[in-house]
């Protein structure tokens, strides 16, 4: 073999998977053409368009820089690739109270808008595809789902039951003040002293916006429904 055969070989073996991986996909992700929502499989009409709230640029900026993705992922796999549909409550809620079920795989519309898809590297945490819809239902569903994430970012540990968490502590990003009059309404609940609080910084606050907006199991378009055994994807 010569040195030019093996240089070309290389170059179109790592070359065809760069744009396998990279090229083809960022492409696809980037011409997104709008889906129309059909009256009799949708039970709506109109243009699909995912619901984006709080202040997701800012938080997926401190998401990313603060390597949350080197642990949790933010896609729920097809069926043939895993059970994490049937995890519980990572594709959605199994039962949600207003809209029944409401579970469903990841698809490319669930990043659109996003600079970047957070889809993660691995899962030494739990998927947060639907963290916002889990907090709000699940751990704080007698409580405030901000105070509950506030307290968790500072000691993932406070919690008895979560004594083996490996989530790291955030504590970096909450200060310590004087208290001077009324507590503030973000004080920690615990932590500080009788004369000091612990408050959330503007960092913390972004972040846990954006956590909150993570509520990917909006009803999509029948053709961009793969769950298995749904109906109707519009929900009322």
């Amino acid at each position: 073999m010569s040195f030019r055969t093996f240089i070309l070989g290389l170059s179109a073996s790592f070359g065809v998977a760069w744009l396998a991986i990279v090229v083809v996909p960022f492409i696809k992700m980037r011409n997104l053409a709008p889906i129309e929502l059909n009256e009799a499989t949708d039970g709506a009409t109109g243009i699909f368009f995912p619901k984006r709230t709080g202040r997701v640029a800012d938080g997926a900026q401190v998401y990313a820089e603060n390597g949350c993705y080197l642990c949790h992922t933010q896609v729920v796999r097809p069926t043939y690739a895993g059970n994490d549909l049937y995890r519980p409550d990572w594709g959605g809620l199994k039962a949600d109270p207003d809209r029944g079920d409401t579970r469903r795989e990841t698809n490319a519309y669930d990043f659109f808008g996003e600079k970047f898809a957070q889809i993660g590297v691995s899962r030494m945490g739990p998927d947060l595809s639907n963290l916002g819809r889990r907090v709000e239902s699940i751990y704080a569903k007698d409580g405030s789902a901000t105070q509950w994430l506030y307290s968790y970012l500072y000691n993932p540990r406070h919690i008895p039951e979560n004594y083996q968490s490996t989530c790291p502590s955030f504590s970096f990003l909450f200060h310590e003040q004087p208290v001077k009059g009324e507590r503030n309404a973000d004080a920690l609940p615990y932590g500080g002293t009788d004369d000091t609080e612990i408050v959330p910084g503007p960092e913390v606050k972004a972040l846990v916006s954006y956590l909150l907006s993570l509520k990917k199991d909006q009803a999509v378009p029948t053709v961009l429904n793969f769950a298995p055994d749904k109906g109707k994807a519009a929900k009322k």
